[in-house]
């Protein structure tokens, strides 16, 4: 089997470690401009299994 390789698959040497903690850290500078903002922002309630919309008030509005 021949291993084919896209500029999709490659990551220019980055580790998957590294591309996690980059994209992780994108995501809470995003969050943080929402919040700025008055922005709604998406979110992931563990407990009750379920996405959730969370507005600046605090209100939440489950999927």
């Amino acid at each position: 089997m021949k291993n084919e390789q896209n500029e999709l698959d490659s990551t220019c040497g980055v580790s998957d470690d590294e591309l996690t903690k980059r994209f992780s850290e994108a995501v809470r500078i995003e969050n943080e401009i929402k919040t700025i903002k008055g922005l709604p922002i998406s979110k992931y309630d563990h407990e009750k299994k379920a996405p959730y919309i969370q507005y600046p008030d605090g209100n939440r509005e489950y999927a």
